[in-house]
């Protein structure tokens, strides 16, 4: 009888490129009698997520210097200790953010990986290259940055192992780090004691009008940081689009893992100056950031609705699916309040408590398989310079939303306003560049049984072809501004909405015929750029009467709040929302990095109002009785609407 013996599995090729070029380095030191520096290998093992990779030889936590496929980076070094203790685990984790989708997916899920020949090549003018930069980064020769927010931060030195190219980078901590923050009973009621989101107190404001504390430009961001090839926190940079006839776009991009795999988050800014939307850019960019998963220690508390009773927000007050959503639509299933789910803590402005709220609806690329009764976008999210300014601007975009869905399923004749009425400069501008692009824009009174200014913006290409309509809302406590919101927003999609359409006529003609096919974002507002969709917009087209911006909103301006007090207006938001029966709450998504850039960001919900939904087959918005009971309310229509009044055609919000 023979005995096959199977053969020891051969070292990966990556380990053994890190273990040649540690002993290798090592040798150079010890003819130089100086210390050898510890190598680790990055790059071929996950570092985020449920799925950890094997134990490396040397964790990249204790290394100085890291090997990966396509180069050795150094560090970190530098820096002034401001930001915190970094190590190279943040690295390895902000650089796996960066792979390509294929890397990513394999490191990730478990993908089966096959070895391709040996890899890395490691010469000995490589070796000598690496040896050079360690001694130069230890001895304090490598170049330091000009003052600003990038030179407190530790930096990453890299390698290209093709070209030699030598690249630097500033570093920011990583807040999951299970080295530089690890997961302790003290580090958890830090951040629990950080994130309460409430009781409100007062704001100073340096006028009536002025309802952000600062310019976007004030705050201390590390741009180069949060942006940049090696280990950027937002992704691998920015890019500006001259070809812009409307706007100067800035913009940059990152891979986020949620519901569906990793989705390509796209931050942007669109201003009238390439520097003025470059800072609008990141700002977003860190809102999404903080937005999509929960950055912090604070603690998750699981249990079932049942269980929590009275401390927890019931979510189907926040809006459900149609039965015949979740009968056929795997990637849901109903609510169930018997069901342990991740609840988060947030605070009820008008019960004055805190209340536990469903993770599903703060975090909207984070979930369980247990808490998919829904799937959440940013609706409500907003970032300011105190936590009372984040929440302003999160109801105002809850109230923008709701109002432009209660005109829109509704089918409410709105007034139009009078643009040679609005007295602003920046109006009359950009509604000549939508002229230029041969767009007329209209706007629209868009309050239904609330007073605060919501508009919503049309505009409508005058020859009837490919990008025919394009639609968007604004909100403020300024109406003017409102206005100004809502075209701004126009003049972001007008450019590009007629190749949209032109790139994909027959599947959009298909979703005109079969709403069920209207599944992703993108595709409700490209549906809108289809001629033939003009006929479910009449009761914008023909609007019942066009009035004076004053005319309309006269009632408002007696009722608006006239102080040099933040608190005041938040005050006005939530007892206007009590009124229509809404709780407000607020949940604080501060990270760690925006908490050091003097920022805050939040989730304001107000359950009751509608939700902005995308996908045809996952509105929660036609559901919900305000929509039938909103327009009765405020005296638009004699009875309580009906099924048979409603307009239920995917909405057009971009």
């Amino acid at each position: 009888m023979t005995t096959v013996t199977a053969p020891a599995p051969a070292t990966a090729p990556l380990e053994a490129a890190r273990a040649a070029l540690q002993d290798r380095l090592a040798a150079r030191a010890a003819a130089a009698g100086l210390p050898a520096p510890a190598v680790s290998r990055i790059g071929d093992t996950n570092v985020l997520g449920e799925r950890p990779g094997p134990a490396a030889p040397v964790p990249p936590h204790t290394a100085e210097v890291h090997l990966t496929a396509q180069a050795v980076l150094l560090g970190p070094w530098g820096g002034t200790g401001r930001a915190g203790r970094t190590c190279g685990t943040c690295l390895a984790m902000r650089r796996q953010r960066l792979r390509t989708r294929t890397e990513r997916d394999a490191l990730e899920t478990g993908t089966e990986t096959t070895v391709a020949g040996r890899w890395p090549a490691l010469p000995d003018h490589l070796v000598d290259a690496v040896w050079s930069l360690h001694r130069l980064i230890a001895t304090g020769g490598a170049r330091h940055e000009p003052p600003g927010p990038d030179a407190e931060l530790p930096r990453v030195t890299e390698l290209d192992l093709e070209t030699l190219q030598v690249r630097t980078f500033p570093l920011l901590p990583d807040p999951m780090c299970p080295h530089c923050r690890p997961v302790t009973g003290e580090a958890v009621a830090e951040a629990a004691a950080q994130r309460t989101a409430g009781p409100m107190t007062s704001r100073p404001k340096s006028g009536p009008d002025d309802y952000r504390s600062g310019r976007p430009g004030d705050f201390p961001v590390p741009v180069k940081g949060l942006a940049n090839p090696v280990c950027g926190v937002l992704g691998g940079g920015t890019w500006i689009d001259v070809t812009s006839p409307t706007t100067a776009p800035v913009a940059g991009s990152v891979f986020m893992r949620g519901y569906a795999g990793l989705t390509d988050v796209t931050w942007s800014g669109q201003a009238n100056s390439y520097a003025r939307s470059r800072e609008l850019a990141f700002l977003e960019g860190l809102e999404r950031y903080a937005g999509t998963h929960r950055r912090h220690r604070a603690p998750v508390v699981t249990a079932s609705y049942e269980e929590l009773g009275e401390r927890a927000l019931d979510p189907r007050a926040c809006g459900l699916y149609a039965p015949r959503t979740y009968a056929e639509d795997p990637m849901v299933q109903p609510f169930d309040p018997a069901r342990p789910i991740p609840w988060v803590t947030g605070w009820s402005l008008r019960d004055e408590r805190p209340v536990l709220v469903p993770a599903r609806l703060v975090y909207y690329s984070a979930g369980t398989r247990e808490d998919n009764f829904v799937f959440e976008c940013s609706n409500g999210c907003a970032t300011g310079a105190s936590l009372e300014e984040a929440v302003f601007f999160g109801l105002l975009e809850l109230l923008e939303r709701d109002a432009f869905l209660l005109g829109w399923y509704g089918n409410l004749p709105l007034p139009e306003i009078d643009l040679d009425s609005v007295g602003g400069a920046r109006v009359r501008a950009m509604a000549a560049r939508a002229e230029l692009q041969g767009y007329d824009v209209h706007v629209f009174d868009n309050r239904v049984d609330l007073p605060v200014p919501v508009v919503t913006g049309l505009a409508v290409r005058r020859d009837d072809g490919p990008g025919t309509l394009a639609f968007a809302a604004g909100a403020s406590f300024d109406p003017e501004t409102a206005v100004e919101s809502a075209l701004s927003e126009i003049l972001t999609y007008i450019p590009h909405l007629p190749r949209q359409v032109a790139e994909r006529p027959a599947e959009l003609a298909s979703m005109a015929e079969d709403f069920d096919k209207v599944v992703r974002l993108p595709d409700h507002a490209a549906l809108f750029g289809l001629p033939a969709m003009r006929e479910h917009a009449r009761s914008y087209l023909a609007p019942p009467r066009v009035a004076p911006l004053a005319e309309l909103f006269a009632d408002w301006e007696g009722r608006r709040p006239r102080t040099t007090d933040l608190l005041d207006d938040v005050t006005l938001l939530r007892d206007l929302l009590a009124d229509a029966d809404c709780d407000v709450i607020a949940v604080d998504q501060t990270t760690p990095e925006q908490r050091r850039m003097g920022l805050r960001t939040v989730a304001t919900l107000a359950p009751g109002l509608l939700p902005i939904d995308f996908g045809w087959p996952r509105q929660r918005a036609p559901h919900l009785p305000r929509l039938r009971t909103a327009p009765y309310r405020a005296g638009l229509v004699p009875a309580p609407l009906r099924e048979e009044d409603l307009r239920l055609v995917p909405h057009p919000f971009p």
